[in-house]
């Protein structure tokens, strides 16, 4: 073993995390990024279809909640790979928040897309605490195997 290489390592770790008691603060950001994502779908459905859309009626807009459908049953399950890349998803609904927010000549709907960028800041940052347990799982299980390639 080299001598630069920590000796109080667990001998095996645990890789499916899904199984070990989840804490409080991750049971609350799961429930956080569940709910902000449902709020932002409902926002989006009401704001293109109801409280300000583009044209009168409702406009084709209202179809920006089908990528937000495509996660969602992932991210209830706690799946961390759906977790992962609804990370990134999410980021393009910021940018049309912070774009119509700053944009948008009705006053109701720059309110919403600042309600919008809102609700995605909770969402990532969920996200984010929520899957940090994994991602140090992960950290420890690769040192684990460069170590034991190296004895």
């Amino acid at each position: 073993m080299p001598a630069n290489m920590p000796t109080n390592m667990p001998a095996k770790v645990d890789k499916s995390p899904r199984t070990s008691m989840p804490s409080r603060l991750q049971n609350a950001c799961y429930y956080g990024a569940v709910g902000s994502l449902v709020a932002l779908l409902a926002l989006c459905l009401a704001w293109e279809w109801l409280l300000a859309p583009l044209h009168p009626g409702g406009s084709l807009l209202v179809l920006k909640i089908v990528p937000l459908l495509w996660p969602l049953a992932g991210v209830v399950k706690r799946d961390v790979y759906t977790l992962q890349w609804s990370s990134m998803l999410i980021l393009l609904y910021f940018t049309e928040g912070v774009v119509r927010g700053f944009s948008d000549t009705l006053a109701l709907s720059r309110m919403l897309g600042w309600g919008e960028t809102a609700l995605v800041c909770i969402y990532f940052l969920c996200t984010v605490l929520y899957l940090h347990p994994y991602k140090k799982a992960a950290k420890l299980l690769a040192r684990q195997a460069i170590e034991k390639a190296t004895r």
